[in-house]
């Protein structure tokens, strides 16, 4: 078991709690950062990397890599510390503030606690062939576009994530399938009409019913509910963009006022447990409009905030960064 200290703990290492990071730095606040998932980023990474944001002001067009890389450049001149593929599990009061213990046993002693954990837990929904599969082959998310450049890409799924994926993959890739089991999509029509535009072959009423291949996946068997006759497909790279299972996990015990995924928070990002706030994707209040941009302003809030349960003295705005330095 290992304990550190820090003036606050960020649970979630998604934009919002990037941005957190940075903002505390500014405030002269030590941070420690933890996220479930093995890199920085939390959504974004992990789903839609190569994917254009267009909504984050001053950026009028940021791949999602490039906005995560450009927070986490922001936050370094602060030493923010990062606690990746660890989970928050137990929340400890005591008189000098919270004590936050991660899965793997680490206790992070802090003065405050800010959540922005986005889904909470998550984790990628099951592509059921895949269950009888051993090898290699078969992905949820696509970090590195470039991994499979020249392959034979099959696809399944038939929401944004999917559509997003042929479109970034379509050009590198030697071939790019899709496969969904229904025949209506979830995704936008302009990224289901950009698709079918390039001539990627879409299969629709239709499931995987075989994976083929030793150690690494060689091709398919695809179904059709219409005709149920076997379609092979080669494919050296499945990806299964069916969604996520999200849930709140060990945070559920901590006491805190829910609504089923989202914790409620007042115009402070507080929540009902004192010296814990909440910002992002996963507070709710009434009128929440659930944006980065949005994420962004409450994070800033919070760290505010955070700053005066912490030290009543203290001031509540700092000032802009641009009258520093």
């Amino acid at each position: 078991m290992s304990k550190i200290s820090a003036d606050v703990a960020i649970i979630g290492a998604g934009p919002t709690g990037l941005f957190a990071a940075y903002y505390a730095g500014f405030r002269g606040l030590k941070t420690a950062i933890v996220d479930s998932l093995p890199e920085a980023g939390g959504q974004v990474t992990a789903m839609y990397p190569e994917k254009s944001i267009y909504d984050v002001g001053g950026f009028p067009d940021i791949k999602g890599r490039d906005l995560v890389d450009n927070l986490v450049e922001q936050a370094a001149p602060y030493d923010p510390k990062y606690f990746l593929g660890r989970r928050a599990d137990t929340l400890e009061h005591t008189e000098d503030g919270p004590i936050l213990g991660l899965n793997d046993g680490t206790e992070i002693a802090c003065g405050s606690v800010i959540i922005t954990a986005g889904l909470g837990n998550f984790r990628s929904r099951p592509l059921p062939a895949a269950s009888e599969f051993d090898g290699d082959g078969i992905a949820y998310f696509v970090p590195e576009l470039n991994a499979h450049a020249d392959q034979d890409v099959v696809i399944v799924g038939g929401g944004d994530s999917a559509f997003d994926w042929a479109l970034a993959l379509h050009p590198i890739a030697n071939s790019v399938t899709m496969v969904h089991r229904r025949d209506r999509f979830r995704a936008h029509e302009r990224s289901i009409a950009r698709v079918r535009d390039l001539g990627v072959p879409i299969h629709v009423n239709t499931e995987i019913e075989k994976i083929h291949g030793e150690e690494r996946v060689s091709g398919v068997s695809l179904r059709s509910q219409e005709s149920g006759v076997p379609d092979h497909v080669p494919a050296d790279t499945i990806v299964a963009a069916l969604g996520f299972i999200a849930d709140l996990g060990p945070l559920r015990e901590w006491g805190l006022e829910l609504d089923r995924r989202h914790i409620i928070v007042d115009s402070t990002m507080a929540t009902n447990v004192p010296r814990i706030f909440a910002a992002g994707d996963i507070a709710d209040y009434r009128g929440k409009v659930r944006l980065i941009a949005t994420g962004f302003g409450e994070a800033a809030t919070a760290v505010n905030n955070a700053v005066i349960s912490m030290d009543p003295s203290a001031r509540l705005f700092p000032g802009h960064s641009s009258d520093v330095g």
